[in-house]
């Protein structure tokens, strides 16, 4: 049977029999996006299936080095971090490339977990669309950077002077990619054994930059087939004695890695909804409200956007990445990128999006403030033409600067209490003030080399 076939608790158990599997890893993705999981028993297995099994809540009280968060309401020390109920999902069945006959299956937390799982989020957004006679379609382009290093050598070099699969900018190069290409391959293989498949995959301009456009999908898939691109790409990297890395910006001296959302909406029967050749840019009405709703909720749901500290580094002039929430035609210097076509291919391109963002949290904001937008028949407030970076745009549209006023403005945000639910944006909230406080506690070479001496 193959994985993908797999649709039931029945196909579950029942390629699980066939490949006489002692053992099958689950997992599921925390806050910060990072895929948790162990290995466990056939016969645990078979009993997850039909009962659900308990996982430690732990994994939602911890941050992305496995510090314990302080000021959860959810859990901590004051609940003394039991187990939380998760159910497996039958339908994410995923064949194990690097383990014979191996089997992986995706999971999410129920029970009172889900008000904060990130993946049983976007999932409310996808039934509040769903009521409203929508269903989002969507596709992730990620881009990372591939270097020859181990998890030990970038340590034992303190991250720097890394080096990078190949020396200097080439982008779109033929060269490149045909020296490389059982690097090329084996991830286009990969991506088709795990269905995330590729359409595109590329260099881009930096030393070692790669950019992957993964197929167009429904929301919910598109979101889980994004989350194990890029954990399993890490994998398979790492097993070839290199790293990749989806830091929003790992370096000053080139630009950060974007993870762009491209979105539209269809109605029930599958009908395409943005496009209107009547409009200007045959731009829906439907559509103009999603994109303004998007545009105007941006500044106070950044955080579930750019949800690390290296995120805001990211976001500065001149680099691809908009610093305010501007929206455009067809034009790659704003946050909103309006692009125009058939039926099919109309779209809004969500691009101040970056690599690091949980899949399902990005993607939460991204249709929910649109969803927003349609029931508030919101109007753009500025389409920008020619370079958004030369341009003044109103005060309203502009973007925090860091990640703890990022947070605060969704702690304020009526409209992400009413999408995500009270217990999602208190604890997202705390988590990103925890990241920040952690941030502040560390002392940079930077600031060594400025004061050290001379202050």
């Amino acid at each position: 049977m193959d994985p993908r076939e797999v649709n039931s608790v029945e196909d579950a158990c029942h390629i699980v029999k066939e490949r006489q599997l002692s053992h099958i890893k689950v997992g599921l993705f925390d806050v910060d996006g990072v895929l948790r999981g162990k290995y466990i028993s056939k016969e645990k297995f078979f009993s997850a299936l039909e009962n659900g099994f308990g996982f430690c809540d732990v994994v939602l009280g911890w941050d992305i080095k496995d510090q314990l968060v302080d000021n959860l309401k959810y859990t901590g020390w004051h609940t003394g971090y039991p187990d939380a109920s998760v159910r497996i999902i039958p339908e994410s069945c995923r064949e194990l490339p690097f383990e014979d006959n191996g089997l992986f299956f995706l999971c999410e937390f129920t029970g009172e977990a889900q008000q904060i799982c990130p993946r049983q989020t976007l999932h409310r957004v996808l039934n509040k669309a769903k009521d409203m006679g929508f269903e989002a379609m969507c596709s992730f382009e990620y881009e990372f950077f591939v270097f020859d290093e181990t998890a030990q050598s970038i340590r034992e070099k303190q991250f720097k002077n890394l080096s990078s699969i190949q020396p200097s900018d080439f982008g779109y190069s033929v060269i490149r990619n045909s020296v490389e290409t059982e690097f090329y391959q084996d991830l286009l293989e990969l991506a088709e054994v795990m269905d995330f498949g590729l359409e595109g995959l590329h260099e881009e301009t930096g030393p070692g930059v790669l950019e992957a456009a993964i197929t167009y999908d429904t929301a919910s898939s598109s979101a889980d087939k994004a989350a194990m691109f890029k954990t399993f790409s890490k994998i398979m990297a790492q097993r070839q004695q290199r790293m990749i890395t989806f830091m929003a910006k790992w370096s000053p001296d080139y630009p950060g890695q974007s993870g762009h959302i491209h979105i539209s909406l269809k109605d029930l029967n599958g009908k395409p909804l943005f496009f209107d050749e009547t409009k200007e840019n045959n731009m829906s009405d439907l559509m103009r409200h999603f994109v303004a709703g998007q545009q105007k909720l941006m500044p106070e749901l950044l955080s579930m956007v750019a949800p690390t500290i290296n995120s805001y580094k990211r976001l500065i002039p001149g680099f691809w990445a908009p610093t305010e929430a501007s929206l455009g035609i067809d034009n790659r210097t704003c946050a909103l990128r309006v692009i125009t076509g058939s039926e099919k291919a109309q779209r809004v391109e969500y691009r101040i999006a970056a690599a690091d963002a949980n899949p399902y949290i990005i993607l939460s904001a991204v249709i929910a403030s649109g969803l927003w937008g349609i029931e508030n028949k919101a109007e753009p407030q500025h389409i920008v033409k020619g370079n958004a970076y030369d341009q003044t745009l109103p005060p309203q549209l502009k973007l925090p600067t860091g990640l703890w006023d990022a947070a605060q403005q969704l702690k304020k945000s009526s409209m992400a209490r009413d999408y995500f639910g009270d217990a999602f944006v208190d604890h997202f909230a705390v988590t990103r003030e925890w990241e920040e406080q952690e941030y502040r506690k560390h002392i940079s070479e930077w600031e060594l080399e400025r004061y050290f001496e001379n202050i």
